[in-house]
């Protein structure tokens, strides 16, 4: 077998995707390698293709049992020999899986950090021989990573104590330069193959609102979404527990998940939820990694995340298998507070000094800003993501909020001089402040907090009395994405003067702003996807062959995405095989899947052409 064939005959497709044959090449020449890819790239294919040409069995490192599991299932029902280890195990089944391994009956082992040092584990090391240890969400290998996970400390220890140093392969979907540099050192690796395929993700939307009412707006767009299967992100657990219980009042079907709760639990909702028993995922961000669920048609992130690292990676679960989703982020100043708390809480981690930890939580302020510069944009929002990731790229998308919207472009330049002096003044006063601060001074609000700090009496009070709040708000949010003004995360999310504000407060710089006549409308997103036409599909057919793939889901007890993607559905409708050689060109159909689902599914597209072709019977006909 070669790389090709594996790919075909396994996995069911006929070619590559981008970085994936050099780094599958470079591994199988002997060669160590670092794939940064985003979520839905394909990052596994990269160790599991040559896991099954290799001498010795792969060792995949995962830091969740949930994703262990997850992705042997997928694994076996694909043909491929793989089992995982971790301490959800009954010994009996543990040790079973210990004697397969032996046998030489499994290709890729699965096992979480914390285990490879046990003595079982490394007793199996000396009888078995190890071709290729391969490192996921690689990471949480990095303190400055936004998931640091000291047990992934344990790897470099685990691999000097084998008999022989097999490849070593290191992926993950998200890291900046600094957490790239940090994996390849703290891994050791050897002259790798650095390999970073791009962070664009052309199937998804970004959509970021700033609502009056948070929970009307995700009603809004849960209504719009109705019947699809989706993830809500929330910042607490609190938060998570009393969505959830709304969502459900009010008709939805939906699951939560955080540490909060018992394990049993959250095993029982996360099963439901992969098996589409539910629709909608409540959670906090202790749910998701690695998740491969194909068919998330949304993921609303109901509070802003603390870093966009975070934000990327959880919005990414959405449209993994390239269909269409949308990532909606709904935002409130209030979120920076909370993010604020949730930094100043965290205890950090004891393999720390004092002075790493002030390091860490720094960099956690400046992540943080970056957050809030994105949420305050009304440019490209695709754009920023990947200015962020070190990527160029044109500044405009056509699909994200900021594109799609309808705007009007106006002369802000006084409007932007009155919102920077008035920052100017009331920092002249030795006070803080923040957006909805300085909105209500402009704008000439009576409040509690303006007459306790008396700054009715500034010299910019009242000024811009005649916009509305919403605009002034995206309008001082703008002159922050600009660079003009800066959030001070740390203190109170207070808003200061920067250099590049002089020129336009002493009039030698204009400010042109795009101003949103109204928010995106359900039309404009049908719009868009109108001009999608890989993604149109037979609906009548489609809806046939997904309630075929419940039934064998149902039947077999496993996700139906692991039988068949959405998007290999849509490939089915479209290209409408009539045989098995046919059905084989099928992205995401390989020769296992074929033997076991081929006939079922050839039999209901044939059925459906014959009746499409069959005549329709007029009114008042008889026979």
């Amino acid at each position: 077998m070669n790389p090709q064939t594996v790919l075909q005959d396994y996995f069911g497709y006929s070619r590559f995707r981008e970085g994936q044959e050099a780094l599958i090449r470079h591994i199988l020449s002997g060669g160590d390698v670092l794939g940064i890819m985003p979520t839905g790239a394909g990052k596994s294919v990269c160790y599991q293709v040559p896991a099954m040409l290799l001498t010795g069995i792969t060792v995949v490192i995962s830091p969740l049992i949930s994703l262990m599991e997850d992705q042997v299932a997928a694994l076996q029902e694909a043909g491929v020999p793989a089992a995982c280890l971790h301490s959800n195990l009954e010994q009996q089944a543990y040790f079973a899986v210990l004697d397969k391994v032996r046998a030489g009956d499994i290709r890729l082992l699965y096992a979480a950090p914390e285990r490879l040092l046990t003595d079982s584990f490394l007793a199996l090391t000396e009888s078995v021989a190890i071709g290729m240890v391969a490192v996921d969400e690689a990471h949480c290998l990095s303190q400055w990573g936004q998931d640091f996970r000291p047990g992934y400390l344990t790897i470099v220890e685990f691999l000097e104590r084998l008999p022989r140093r097999p490849v070593v392969a290191a992926f993950t979907a998200t890291a900046t330069a600094d957490v790239r540099a940090d994996i390849k050192r703290l891994l050791g690796l050897r002259e790798p193959l650095e390999l970073v395929t791009g962070f664009d993700r052309k199937n998804l939307r970004w959509i970021v609102e700033r609502p009056q009412k948070r929970y009307d707006a995700l009603l809004s767009h849960l209504r719009r979404m109705k019947g699809k299967s989706g993830i809500v992100y929330c910042i607490s657990r609190r938060a998570t527990d009393e969505v959830c219980s709304k969502l459900n009042a009010d008709g939805f079907s939906a699951a939560r998940y955080h540490a909060g709760l018992t394990p049993a639990e959250r095993s029982q909702n996360q099963d439901a939820f992969l098996r589409d028993s539910v629709q909608i995922m409540v959670a906090t961000n202790a749910f998701g990694m690695g998740i491969d669920k194909s068919n998330v048609s949304f993921v609303i992130h109901y509070n802003m995340p603390k870093s966009m690292e975070a934000y990327y990676q959880e919005a990414g679960r959405a449209g993994r298998d390239g269909s269409p989703a949308e990532c909606v982020l709904l935002y409130s100043p209030q979120d920076i507070r909370t993010n604020q708390f949730l930094i100043e809480s965290d205890s950090g981690n004891d393999r720390l000094t004092e002075e790493q930890r002030r390091t860490v939580k720094q960099k956690d302020y400046e992540r943080l800003s970056a957050m809030v510069r994105y949420c305050s944009l009304t440019d490209c929002l695709r754009h920023e993501i990947l200015r962020y990731f070190g990527e160029s790229a044109p500044t405009h998308c056509g699909n994200c909020s900021s594109c799609l919207a309808d705007t009007d472009v106006i002369d802000a330049t006084v409007a932007a001089q009155k919102i920077l002096s008035c920052v100017y003044r009331i920092a002249q006063r030795g006070l803080n402040c923040g957006t909805r601060l300085l909105c209500d001074v402009l704008r000439g609000k009576d409040s509690k907090q303006i007459a306790a700090l008396n700054l009715s009496t500034v010299s910019t009070y009242g000024l811009l009395g005649d916009l509305p709040q919403k605009q002034l708000e995206q309008m001082v949010g703008i002159l922050i994405s600009r660079g003009y003004l800066s959030v001070n995360t740390a203190e109170y999310s207070s808003l200061a003067l920067t250099a590049k504000a002089a020129p336009v407060l002493r009039g030698a710089e204009q400010v042109m702003m795009s101003l949103p006549r109204r928010t995106l409308t359900e039309a404009a997103r049908e719009r868009k996807l109108a001009e999608m036409p890989e993604f149109a599909v037979d609906e009548d057919l489609f809806q046939r062959l997904r309630r075929l793939r419940e039934r064998f889901a149902a039947r077999e007890y496993k996700p139906a995405y692991v039988i068949f993607s959405d998007a290999t559905l849509r490939a089915l409708c479209a290209h409408r095989p009539r045989n098995s050689e046919e059905m084989l060109a099928v992205p995401g159909i390989g020769k296992y899947k074929l033997e076991k689902y081929g006939d079922a599914f050839l039999r209901a597209i044939a059925e459906y052409e014959q009746e499409a072709r069959a005549p329709r019977k007029t009114p008042g006909e008889t026979h």
